[in-house]
């Protein structure tokens, strides 16, 4: 009787990460630097599969420390936009109230912006081919004990796995196996619009958002404005309202005209200039409410599993800190693994570090988020931006 021999299948890396976000881009790449084999399993079906965002700001002692751990930093640089530094406050009857440039960024020191599309780009580009296993949607984690765990995907299929590490995000299914804890609605929703073609198709909108960031907050309202590459300017429409405020309203998600009626009923009395970044979108709207974890948020040590980024500490983007925090993280586990003993010993030195520094920047998201969206909001930030606090 002839039989087939029976090939073995490969040996999964030691290492699994789940989400390819900045933060698990970025161990990724570190482990690699270091020769270490690691698996990334993302859900979505391609890099391009979705929009990735807006901008982010990448902080020298934390985006920038792991873009120069992941030997990518001249590379950011040459991609980033120091001119998205620009800070502009405007009051609700469109005068500035403050504007500057951070002198840091003048001098090209500072948080350069990069968008998270071009981000992502780079850091996939740094990975040996293969590395991502694209439309790998992870249903769960199964301990087998000794710190070892199955993961079976969407897909039906699985792998074992002596480190998972959780970086897929808000709503992260890793979580589940150290934590309870669940993203709580912050009292917050963000509408998110965009202006295309900027400078040539809404010029006076462009101007009004100058190079970077520009906010308009009063009671319990904001309008912020973010430019982003190509001439696209990211608007947020932020409102303290209940999470299901579109079905009070009795206002259909998809229906651009009864969103933009209810959204400019709420902003009754602001400058028309202001105004026009709602009403003249191109990109319609998006309702995005604003989630946080619990502060802190923390967990038994649990072998062969650990979280970074959102998945161990999401917060609102009021702390500027999500993508920085994330990227820190990833390449302060990387470099544990590359010089702890053991796995085990890594994620124990990584969490000593990380659960600590993450609880006192979702502290600092709550006070933040909360003084945008005050009574006296315009009030606080202009004295937070000015340094009268």
């Amino acid at each position: 009787m002839h039989t087939t021999p029976h090939t073995p299948s490969p040996t999964p890396p030691p290492i699994a990460i789940i989400g390819a976000g900045p933060g698990g881009l970025t161990c990724a790449r570190i482990l690699q630097r270091h020769g270490i084999p690691v698996t990334v399993h993302d859900a979505d079906a391609s890099p391009l599969a979705r929009d990735q965002g807006g901008t982010l700001d990448m902080h020298p002692d934390s985006g920038q420390a792991a873009l120069r751990a992941a030997g990518l930093l001249a590379e950011f640089a040459a991609l980033s936009r120091p001119e998205g530094q620009q800070m502009r406050l405007v009051g609700r009857d469109g005068t500035v109230r403050f504007d500057a440039v951070p002198p840091e960024a003048v001098d090209g020191d500072g948080n350069p912006e990069i968008d998270r599309g071009r981000l992502r780009e780079l850091l996939l580009g740094s990975l040996t081919p293969g590395t991502v296993r694209w439309g790998h949607k992870l249903e769960r984690a199964e301990p087998l004990g000794d710190g070892t765990h199955r993961l079976h995907f969407a897909d039906r299929t699985t792998s074992e796995t002596r480190l998972v590490i959780g970086a897929d995000g808000a709503w992260s299914r890793v979580r589940r196996l150290l934590s309870d804890a669940l993203p709580v609605y912050t009292g917050v929703t963000f509408v998110e619009a965009g202006l295309d073609d900027a400078d040539t198709r809404h010029p006076r909108l462009a101007a009004l958002t100058g190079d970077g960031t520009m906010m308009a907050l009063d009671n319990n309202l904001g309008l912020v404005a973010q430019r982003n590459s190509n001439q696209h300017i990211r608007v947020y429409v932020g409102l303290r309202t209940d999470r299901d405020w579109h079905e009070r309203s009795r206002v259909a998600l998809d229906d651009t005209d009864a969103v933009r009626a209810y959204l400019l009923s709420r902003f009754t009395g602001w400058s028309p200039d202001l105004l026009g970044l709602i009403t003249d979108t191109d990109s319609g709207y998006v309702n995005r409410p604003l989630y946080a974890l619990p502060v802190p948020h923390t967990w038994p040590h649990t072998p062969g599993v650990t979280l970074l980024g959102d998945a161990a500490h999401l917060m609102s983007p009021f702390s500027g800190m999500g993508a920085n925090l994330a990227m820190l993280d990833g390449a302060d586990l990387a470099h544990a693994v590359a010089k702890q003993p053991t796995l085990d010993e890594a994620v124990a030195a990584y969490e000593d570090v990380m659960l600590p520094r993450s609880a006192e920047a979702a502290g600092g998201a709550v006070e933040g988020l909360d003084g945008a969206f005050a009574p006296d909001s315009a009030q606080q930030v202009l004295a937070h931006m000015t340094g009268h606090h």
